[in-house]
């Protein structure tokens, strides 16, 4: 302390103070003097009371007599001081020191604890590890134990596919056991589990061998399943092949099918007892197809089994087929169209009800039922073919196709296909063969009916068949008629041909020509050419098919025309031209008419070997045999070869156009012959006139020489008019192609008069020569050409027009022939062209 008492002397020496302090350190130092001094007293009344006066004497009264005294007495009393306030820092500290002796007895205690932990964790430690090691230990036993587990039920598993043999062999050779029985199907189940099993799994040592095994198992099962399935359908035929009671005890004949198979006896005796026998055998072949795409011994057992039912099925019914068929041919020999209806119906049914009753037994179909059925309907076949291939009439052929592809095909097949299958590819063989032999003999029939028809004299009476058809008209009548309506009253050949279009489009069972309420069957006074040709034409339109129709009805329409032509040229050289080709115009507007419903194109391909060139080459040949051999390009040879080949050329050979080509060239030839019938002294003067001209010829013809030959003229005009009209009318009976006919000679007789005065005018006659000729105007001819025409007040008059022919275009009534080629759905567009 007495250390510390002169450092604190040096602290503010002013040489070397110890501690230098400033103003602001001093003044800090005084004010913690002043607090601690104030401090001081607080606490020197708060202790006076414990402090003992000696001692507080003691203290307060020490001389000091040096500065270390001081210091000394200063250090004890701040030591005094310092405890005094620290008494009760003192006491918490003392408390504090039993609390923290305490906390050493507790943190021993402990520590001692903790060591017991310590000691019990090193315990747990090793108790833990023994037990993992025993739990891993354990676990591992019990996978060793599942896993050993596993591979004996693999191996159980495995082995039960080699085990299971034994045992459904003997299950299979047990006489108790039932092919019909749910135990026999669990057998077949397991034999095809095992077989697929071992299938799958070929490499094991003994799979091959157990595998024979299990074929024999399934072998046996199989031939269990087939002599069940033989049993049942034998017997089921027996039932039905056993001679009925009332048959001699001799008698081994059965009963023949009777010719309605739907009647309920011929149904039970026939279907009933198969169908009795379907429940029993349903089950096995719905498991036998159920396994059909697992194995291909499944299918061949099905196939086997439906097999052994259709042969079965085929003692049954072929030979009561076969008889009803007979009887039927029998009883309908003359009627070739019901032995056809009839026997296609029966086989129709017969086949849907095979059908049906092979779907009683089977799910899947076969094609041994198509065959079957195939088989069955060939019966049909074979016996009415000999019949088709020598039918001779038309008709009759023509309604057998008719039955064939419409009652049959059409009608039956195609809206059940399936079941009718067979029975349609039979009728189509038959249809085939009908429209091969109607084709043929429709070719014979135009050959001798048509082409080398030898008419009578009856088909040739012109006019004389239309005079009298008109007067039956006429008579029946009840007022007489005028001629302005008689194209509404009279049976035109329009309105005749317009029913025969509708009636080639109807749905009748026959194409016949039809004709109109009036005994005046004018369809019944068409040339016998022209009547067969259209009737057979509609006969085959719907029996044929299109490419067929087609080449016949070409060669049909050309073969038409000539017999035409024919006929009009016999008529001609007996009656007059005229009559001749108005008959070829009447019947050719006839034909064309008809054969505008037909929705075919009449043009046919022809192939010929034109062998023009061969000649010039040939003669090439010949001007060249010196170069024949020649090495070099000028070979005559090698030309002849290259140049002379025949070409193959095509022609379009179309009907329709023939027959305009023919009427135009009649129309033609007509309007020619009626002109030089009215004016053929006029035609011969303007004849000659022009050949004068041409030759420079200028002599003038005296005007009292064509004053006769117009006074001539006028007289033919006058006499032969009325008659060419009149025979116009007869054939065509039509006012309006009569007008379209009329016009053009009207125009040529008009046009000759217009020469006339042509040449009158030309400067070489004066007007006295002009007076003398007399020559009319165009309108004087026209009034003539009215005044002497047959025609009422009613008819249009015909306006003028120069002598240049026209190709005109009419429209027509309902009454008119329309020739054109026309949509035959709309007649009221129709044309007569020239």
């Amino acid at each position: 302390m007495a250390g510390g008492g002169r450092r604190l002397v040096q602290w503010e020496v002013s040489a070397t103070p110890l501690a230098p302090l400033t103003s602001l350190q001093r003044d800090l130092i005084f004010d913690l003097a002043d607090i601690y001094s104030h401090y001081q007293d607080s606490s020197e009344r708060k202790t006076s009371d414990t402090i003992e006066p000696a001692s507080l004497k003691k203290s307060t009264d020490i001389d000091v007599e040096s500065t270390q005294q001081f210091l000394q007495w200063y250090d004890e009393l701040e030591c005094g001081a310092s405890k005094g306030d620290d008494s009760l820092y003192l006491d918490y500290y003392k408390q504090l020191e039993e609390r923290k002796n305490e906390c050493g007895i507790l943190l021993q205690q402990v520590d001692a604890a903790l060591q017991n932990f310590n000691k019990l964790s090193d315990e747990y430690n090793l108790v833990s590890t023994k037990t993992n090691a025993l739990h891993v230990a354990s676990a591992q036993l019990i996978a060793d134990q599942s896993k050993h587990f596993n591979i004996s039920t693999e191996i159980k598993n495995k082995m039960h596919f080699f085990s299971q043999v034994e045992n459904l062999s003997q299950r299979l050779n047990s006489p108790t056991l039932s092919v019909s029985s749910e135990s026999f199907f669990t057998i077949l189940s397991k034999i095809d589990e095992c077989m697929t099993y071992l299938k799958e799994n070929s490499n094991y040592k003994e799979s091959n061998v157990y595998l024979i095994k299990y074929r024999h198992c399934l072998s046996r099962a199989f031939n269990l399943i087939r002599s069940y399935v033989n049993h049942v359908l034998t017997h089921a035929t027996e039932q039905i092949l056993t001679p009925r009671p009332q048959l001699d005890a001799d008698s081994t004949q059965i009963e023949l099918l009777p010719l309605n198979p739907t009647a309920d006896t011929a149904f039970a005796l026939f279907f009933g007892k198969f169908q009795a026998a379907a429940p029993k055998l349903k089950n096995i072949f719905k498991e036998i197809e159920d396994r059909v795409e697992k194995s291909e011994e499944y299918a061949n057992l099905l196939q086997e089994c439906q097999q052994c039912y259709l042969t079965q099925r085929a003692q049954v019914i072929w030979s009561g087929v076969e008889a009803a068929v007979k009887e039927l041919t029998d009883n309908h020999k003359g009627d070739h169209c019901t032995l056809m209806r009839s026997a296609c119906s029966f086989l129709m049914h017969i086949s849907q009800d095979e059908w049906d009753l092979f779907y009683q037994f089977f799910s899947q179909s076969s094609p041994l039922l198509t065959s079957y059925l195939g088989g069955l309907c060939n019966t049909l076949y074979d016996t009415l073919r000999p019949y088709v291939i020598h039918i001779n009439h038309l008709e009759t052929l023509a309604e057998l196709c008719t039955i064939l592809k419409i009652e049959m095909l059409e009608e039956h097949v195609n809206s059940n296909p399936e079941p009718l299958a067979a029975f349609g590819r039979v009728a189509a063989q038959l249809l085939q063969d009908s429209q091969e032999r109607l084709a043929y003999r429709a070719h014979v029939c135009l050959r001798s009916d048509v082409l080398n028809y030898k008419p009578a004299a009856g088909d040739l009476a012109y006019p004389e068949k239309l005079l009298m058809m008109e007067q039956i008209a006429l008579s029946l009548q009840e007022q007489p008629l005028k001629r302005s309506d008689s194209h509404n009253s009279m049976v035109s050949v329009g309105s005749v041909t317009s029913q025969e279009v509708a009636n080639i489009n109807s749905e009748g069972s026959r194409q016949r020509l039809s004709v109109s309420s009036s005994p005046a069957d004018l369809h019944g006074m068409w040339y016998p050419g022209v009547r067969r040709t259209l009737a057979t034409l509609s006969r085959l339109y719907r029996c044929l098919e299109r490419p067929v129709f087609q080449g016949l009805s070409q060669e049909a329409l050309v073969l038409c025309v000539t017999s035409v032509a024919n006929a009009a040229q016999q008529i001609s050289s007996k009656k007059t031209v005229i009559d001749g080709e108005l008959f070829q115009i009447k019947h050719l507007l006839i034909l064309r008419e008809q054969i505008a419903p037909f929705q075919v194109d009449f043009t046919v391909k022809e192939t010929t070997l034109d062998f023009s060139k061969v000649k010039t080459a040939a003669l090439g040949l010949i001007q060249k045999r010196n170069q024949l051999f020649s090495m070099n390009s000028n070979n005559a040879l090698l030309e002849f070869l290259l140049d002379g080949t025949p070409m193959v050329r095509e022609h379009l050979l179309d009907s329709r156009k023939e027959v305009d080509r023919r009427l135009k060239s009649s129309c033609e030839s007509f309007i020619k012959h009626s002109t030089e019938i009215l004016i053929l002294p006029l035609v011969k003067f303007l004849e000659n006139a022009q050949k004068m001209a041409n030759d420079g010829n200028t002599a003038r013809v005296s005007p009292e020489q064509i004053a006769a030959i117009l006074l001539e003229t006028q007289r033919l005009i006058k006499a032969n008019l009325s008659p060419l009209q009149r025979s116009m009318q007869l054939y065509l009976t039509n006012k309006e192609t009569e007008f379209i006919l009329f016009r053009p000679i009207r125009n040529n007789v008009v046009g000759n008069y217009i020469q006339i005065e042509q040449i009158l005018n030309n400067g070489s006659y004066s007007p006295d020569d002009m007076i003398i000729a007399s020559c009319p105007t165009a309108e004087q001819v026209s009034v003539l050409l009215s005044s002497a025409s047959l025609l009422t007040g009613n008819e249009p008059v015909m306006p003028y027009s120069s002598n240049k022919r026209k190709i005109s275009t009419v429209k027509s009534t309902s009454n008119a022939v329309p020739v054109s080629s026309a949509d035959p759905n709309k007649d009221n567009n129709k044309s007569f062209i020239i």
